[in-house]
């Protein structure tokens, strides 16, 4: 009887590490991918001065005549 209440005990504590793990392996894989979408998000924006030097893009806005 004591043992089986162990054994049971046992089991639940390893399914909570695995939950654990999993809620950790999850973490780690949006921090990934939040920078990688910080990198792309820089990378776009060295794209747009490049083109900007280039005169590709006129960002600059035209003044009204009155």
């Amino acid at each position: 009887r004591k043992n089986q209440i162990n054994k049971e005990r046992k089991k639940d504590k390893k399914k909570e590490r695995k939950k654990e793990r999993k809620k950790e392996r999850k973490k780690e894989r949006k921090k990934e991918k939040e920078k990688e979408r910080r990198k792309e998000g820089k990378k776009e924006g060295r794209k747009g001065n490049e083109e900007r030097k280039e005169g590709i893009l006129n960002t600059k806005k035209k003044k009204k005549n009155d």
